[in-house]
This record gives structure tokens, sequence and C-alpha cells, in this order.
């Protein structure tokens, strides 16, 4: 297959993501690298290459770096949240009418994200009687996603014991959310956490009475809301 060329929308979208941390998509600080650096991981694309777009951008007015990190503008962060419900409204348009897998919609819709303009996916919306969410469990509106994130941790991030519900996936790692979905890991499942093995880097679940072993890797990819006992 063929190497996929990252255009400007993409890096609004990390930078989205950047800009309204969870989980895995934490605060640039805590996790080291510098942000051109931490866009590039995002895209899978060399940090000068990240750093050469982001110069872009800049001067397109959609990112401002006057604090030496990139940081998205009104103008940015206005078209950074179009193209994400875009996005999400396209992975439900291939679920629900084209009969891909959710898993493979992720994919897709990265590619097919720039033939859709705004009218049509406001169209593709209103045929699938305005969607509340992506089929990975994040808010088409993105309003309603920042305010979420308050409410949600990652899996990693929970003690044992604990009950939760899982409301979100990772979607950045096709393969682990194809792992997801085979696993029967996905928005509205519940489980408990049990036990937690540091040294193993896993932990054991309970789903539906059945317990199982899933790696620190998963677990910090299902952003879930913990339950009461």
């Amino acid at each position: 297959m063929a190497t996929r060329i990252h255009s400007t929308e993409d890096y609004l979208e990390a930078l989205y993501f950047l800009a309204f941390p969870i989980g895995e998509y934490g605060p640039i600080a805590s996790r080291g690298p510098a942000p051109a650096a931490r866009v590039a991981e995002m895209l899978g694309v060399s940090a000068a290459t990240a750093s050469e777009m982001l110069k872009r951008l800049e001067t397109d007015g959609l990112v401002s770096r006057r604090t030496g990190r990139p940081v998205l503008t009104n103008t940015g962060r206005a078209q950074a949240e179009r193209i994400v419900r875009n996005h999400r409204i396209i992975e439900r348009f291939l679920t629900d009418f084209m009969g891909y897998t959710p898993a493979e919609s992720h994919e897709h819709a990265d590619a097919m994200g720039d033939a859709f303009d705004d009218e049509m996916v406001g169209r593709l919306s209103e045929r699938l009687g305005h969607p509340e969410r992506c089929p990975h469990g994040w808010p088409i509106d993105t309003a309603v996603e920042q305010a979420e994130n308050h409410d949600l941790r990652p899996l990693d991030a929970i003690e044992a014991p604990a009950y939760a519900t899982i409301v979100r996936l990772a979607e950045h790692n096709g393969d682990l959310l194809r792992w997801f979905y085979d696993q029967g890991l996905i928005p509205g499942t519940t489980l408990e956490l049990t036990a937690i093995q540091p040294a193993a880097g896993q932990r054991t679940i309970r789903v539906a009475g059945t317990p199982r072993e899933i790696s620190d890797t998963a677990a910090a990819g299902l952003f879930v809301r913990v339950d009461a006992p």
C-alpha cells in the first residue's frame, strides 16, 4: 500500500487532540517530545516534515507558535472542529450504510474526508438521523466531547478493584482498534478491573463474568467512566 500523504486537515486534527487532551492524547509536556515531534508521532511522519507543515499552518493563520509551541488560533480551532465532526459522521455513514466494520471505517474516513464538503456531510448526517457519536464512541459534537473528557479516564489510569463502562476507543492504532472489536471491548461494555500486574505490563479484567488479561497498551486506549460497585 502506498504511503499516505498527510493533508492540512490531518495536522489540524492532530493539533485538536493535543489541544483537548485525554489519556494517550495527553498534554505535550507530560509526554516529553517537543511539539513537532509529538505531532510527527501521531501522524507517523518525520519531525522535519511535521515542523515544515506547522510553519505553513502558521503562515496561513491557523496555528500560532508565539509561545514556542504550536497552538490553534481561533480560525484553526474552528476548522479543526469541523474536520473532526465531518470525520465522525463519515465513519457513521461507512458503518451504517456501506457495511464497513467500525474499525475499517476510521481508516477509510481518513482517506475520504477531502472528498466530502460540508454540505454533503450535512446531508449524510440528516440521512443518518443526526447521530450523537461515531462508531468508536466519540461525540459528533466537539463541545460535548470536550465537556465529557473530564468524566472519563483511560483504563490504565484506574486502580483495582474498580467497575467501569467503556465510552470511547482510541483510534490512532488501526490494529489495536480492530483488536478491541474482536475482543468485544466496545463502547457500552461494562467491565470489572480485578488486578494489575505492573511487572508484566498487563491487567486482569472481567467481562460478562469471564476473566481475561489485557496489556497496559490496550488499557490506555479504553476510555471509561468509573461506575459504583
